[in-house]
Parts: C-alpha cells; sequence; structure tokens
C-alpha cells in the first residue's frame, strides 16, 4: 500500500486519545485496531489483520528475549523479596546512616547496586529514607526528589544490565525496520545517550539541589499530624509489601544474586562482543549480542538465586509462587509491548514511511530535535508513562530524521529524553505514585513539587538541542 495519509490514522488517534484518558494501552489498542480497520476494510478481516500483526511481532526472537528478560526479573525481584533480601538492606542502611549528608550519599551510591530498574529502587531505597526521615531532618518531598533523579533519568543512560535497555533497543529495532535502514540498534542506543539531554540535566541539578543548595522555605510535610502519625503507626516497615513486618531481613539475599547479575551481564557482553570479532573493550559491547547476554546472565542468577535460598530453607513451593507471581506483575507491559510491536508493524503496511519522505522536505532539519522533545514531553506528561511515548512517538522520530537528513542519534536522544520528563514529573507516573505512596505524600502535590526543577531541565534541555542542530 502506498504512503497516502491514511498511514497516519493510527497516530491521530493514539496521541490524544492518551493525553485524554490518561491511558496508554487503550489509545494503543485502538490505534492498532483502526490501522488495521484500514489496512483491511472488513469487519472480521479488521480484526483478524490486528491479531497477525501482534502475532507476528511476538515471533521475533529478540522481542521474545525481552520478554522473557523483563518476566524474569521481576520474577527474581519477587523471590528476592520473598527471601527478606531488599528489607536486610533496608534495616541495614537505616541502622548506619545518621546524618543527612550520609542519607544523601547513601542514595547515590545506591544506585551501583539498585540501577536495574526505577521501581526497584524506589521499593528499596524508599524505606530506608522513611526510617530516617526523623532523623535526618528532610522532608518527605526532598527525599522523594532525590531518589527519583537517581531513577529513569539515571538508568535511561545505562547501557547494560538494566530492565529498560531491551525495551530501548526494541523500539529504535522496530522504528528501523519501518525506515528500510540497515543498522544495529544498540549501536544507536549507545549513541544518542549523550543527546538525553533532560535526563543528563536533571542529574546535574539534582546533584546540586542535593549537596550545594539550601532552601529558605524546606518544607515540612514530615512534621505534619497525618504523616506523623503513619510513622508512628507503622514506621518503615510495612510502608511497602517488600519490607513488610513478616518478612525476614538478610541482605544477603538481596547482595549475592544481584552482584552475581551485574557480574555475568558484564562477563557475557563482552565475551559476545569477542565471539563477533571485537578487539577492544568498546568495541566488544558494541558488537555483543548484548540482550542475549543480558537474559542469560539473569537465568543463571535467577538459578543461583533459588540454590541459594533453598539451601537457607526456603520452600521451592514458597519460592515458585513468589516468582511466578513477581513475573506476572510485568504481563501489562508485554502486552504493552505487543501492541506497539504491531501498532509499528501495521503503520508499516500502510505506508507510514512512503508518507512521512514524501512531506516533511519543508521541515527545517534543525528544528526536529527540540520539536520531538517538547512534543514528547507534553505527551509523557499527559500520559504518564515514558514507555508509551518512546512507543508512540520512535517511529515517527527515526522516520522524520530518516526523510530529513536529521541526526538519527539526536533524535532517538530527543525522543528518550522527552519520556524522562513525563516519568519524573506526571502525577499519573507509576514512578510518582509509588514514591508518593512509601514516602506517605500526597502524588500531585509531590509531583507539582518536583515540575518546577524538571522545567528547568527541559529548557536547559530545548537549549541544547537547538544549539547542536543549529551549530
Amino acid at each position: 500500500m502506498g504512503g497516502g495519509w491514511l498511514s497516519i490514522v493510527p497516530f491521530l488517534v493514539v496521541i490524544p486519545v492518551a493525553i485524554m484518558t490518561k491511558k496508554v494501552l487503550p489509545a494503543l489498542t485502538l490505534g492498532l485496531i483502526v490501522g488495521s480497520y484500514i489496512y483491511r476494510p472488513h469487519v472480521v478481516e479488521g480484526i483478524q489483520a490486528a491479531v497477525a500483526f501482534v502475532v507476528q511481532a511476538l515471533i521475533d526472537k529478540s522481542n521474545i528475549e525481552i520478554i522473557l528478560f523483563l518476566y524474569i526479573f521481576t520474577g527474581l525481584v519477587g523471590i528476592m523479596k520473598h527471601s527478606g533480601g531488599i528489607k536486610g538492606f533496608v534495616k541495614w542502611s537505616a541502622e548506619h546512616v545518621q546524618t543527612k549528608r550520609q542519607a544523601l550519599l547513601l542514595i547515590w551510591a545506591s544506585t551501583i547496586g539498585t540501577f536495574s530498574s526505577p521501581t526497584f529502587r524506589i521499593v528499596t531505597v524508599g524505606p530506608i529514607m522513611r526510617a530516617l526521615i526523623q532523623k535526618i531532618k528532610m522532608s518527605g518531598q526532598e527525599l522523594g526528589y532525590v531518589i527519583e533523579t537517581t531513577g529513569t533519568a539515571l538508568i535511561s543512560l545505562i547501557p547494560v544490565a538494566t530492565a529498560f535497555v531491551g525495551y530501548m533497543t526494541s523500539v529504535i529495532d522496530v522504528s528501523l525496520r519501518n525506515e528500510k535502514i540497515s543498522g544495529d540498534p544498540y549501536e544507536l542506543y549507545i549513541h544518542s545517550i549523550p543527546f538525553n539531554f533532560f535526563s543528563i540535566a536533571l542529574i546535574l541539578v539534582g546533584i546540586y539541589l542535593s549537596f550545594f543548595h539550601r532552601d529558605k522555605e524546606r518544607v515540612k510535610k514530615t512534621s505534619t499530624p497525618e504523616n506523623a502519625k503513619q510513622a508512628e503507626a507503622k514506621g518503615w516497615e510495612d510502608c511497602h509489601p517488600v519490607v513488610a513486618k513478616d518478612l525476614p531481613a538478610r541482605p544477603i539475599n538481596l547482595i549475592v544474586p544481584l552482584v552475581l547479575d551485574i557480574v555475568l551481564t558484564l562477563l557475557l557482553t563482552y565475551l559476545s562482543g569477542r565471539g563477533n570479532g571485537a578487539t577492544g573493550l568498546f568495541q566488544a559491547f558494541i558488537k555483543a549480542d548484548v540482550l542475549n547476554a543480558m537474559l542469560v546472565a539473569l537465568i543463571i542468577s535467577t538459578l543461583v538465586a533459588f540454590i541459594f535460598y533453598l539451601i537457607q530453607r526456603f520452600t521451592l513451593e514458597d519460592l515458585m509462587t513468589e516468582f511466578i507471581n513477581g513475573g506476572n506483575n510485568l504481563m501489562n507491559v508485554v502486552v504493552l509491548l505487543s501492541v506497539v510491536w504491531g501498532l509499528t508493524l501495521v503503520t508499516n503496511k500502510l505506508g507510514f514511511s512512503d508518507f512521512v519522505t514524501s512531506h516533511v522536505s519543508w521541515i527545517p532539519t534543525s528544528i526536529i530535535p527540540p520539536v520531538l522533545f517538547v512534543l514528547g514531553a507534553i505527551i509523557s506528561y499527559f500520559i504518564g508513562s515514558s514507555w508509551g511515548t518512546w512507543g508512540i512517538l520512535m517511529p515517527l522520530g527515526v522516520a522524520l530524521a530518516h526523510s530529513s537528513g536529521a541526526d538519527l542519534s539526536m533524535v532517538v536522544g530527543a525522543v528518550f529524553a522527552s519520556g524522562v520528563f513525563g516519568t519524573f514529573s506526571s502525577p499519573l507516573s507509576d514512578d510518582t505514585n509509588t514514591m508518593a505512596g512509601v514516602l506517605d505524600l500526597e502524588a500531585v502535590s509531590y509531583s507539582r513539587f518536583k515540575l518546577k526543577t524538571a522545567v528547568i531541565a527541559a529548557g536547559i534541555a530545548t537549549l541544547g538541542y537547538i544549539a547542536t542542530s543549529f551549530f
């Protein structure tokens, strides 16, 4: 099918529906169905086409590896929680941190072992800070802000051993295929990291506000009767299921599997690159099958964790139940991925690439990165999802870059940066609501507290894209 205007209809459906409903999955599903009916305008055949596109996406080797990685990773987190690994780390840290500076240093230093996913960081570091909140005389909003600046913003810049890498390379991969561009999606992701200006700016602003800024009008949320009452009622225990009172406290059960997974991921990635003809260390990571190395490392680490916990007399039945429950928590993400992949395939069939190539030659190349960033930031704020924003916007961004000659790495970096904005600042984001729940904050008020610095970082990022594009 040629590149007619109908090829952009699915996106014209997805973006406004996502913003109005504040739900990503229904909007993407509607876009997939609309695109499928345009492709096959028949009552039954339209739905059959939608199913076929999703199935086609799911049988792709890389996509299956991504789904397995995400499922196993959340399953591993589930058994680490059950064995008391997370609670043990929280308890040990709370007992050894005495001052505000020590608490801030712990938040930043803990990224070494908890960078696998933002949610994992929040549920690991958040309860520690809740236990210390009266001792170090900081507001819950301030603590939450510092933790979140080391969350999605930082993790989106880390190219190995995170739950993000697989998804980020996947949306690049399907977008490259859409445009029939040859290239390694992981290598493009690596090259896009320096152009994720918002994440970099937010981290720098976060470091400044953490260690050098003195706010004369400090928020006193933690001194309110409501917060004090909850702190007295349950303290840091039971502020989240991972630190429930009935769980044991064994930090070694967190440290062993995490360290093993990180070490194995780096080793297997390097060996994979060497096997593909790389000579140097950096080249080995570029040429490696990173997703496969991460998946194999995670499987080995999970098997070792099972054995390690069984030796401690945890029952196999309980471990399996927690592993499966943990993995099932990611089924909504698996469904989201499947629909994103299917939507990309149907727009490709409708000639989206040809349409963009034919109709955007008048757009100045220099404005594409900043405009994409601002558009994506608006979308991500209203839907509260970085992954949803990346899935919606990446095909459009790559198509615009390919047809206009804009720097592909910069465009990809701008799209990733725009998604981080919403995850950090939106009152709808999972990060905001999880952090608010752990620290007993009101989500909307807390998101407003973060918005000022998010806008500052977004302004810096926009100026960065304008300066880099023009000069």
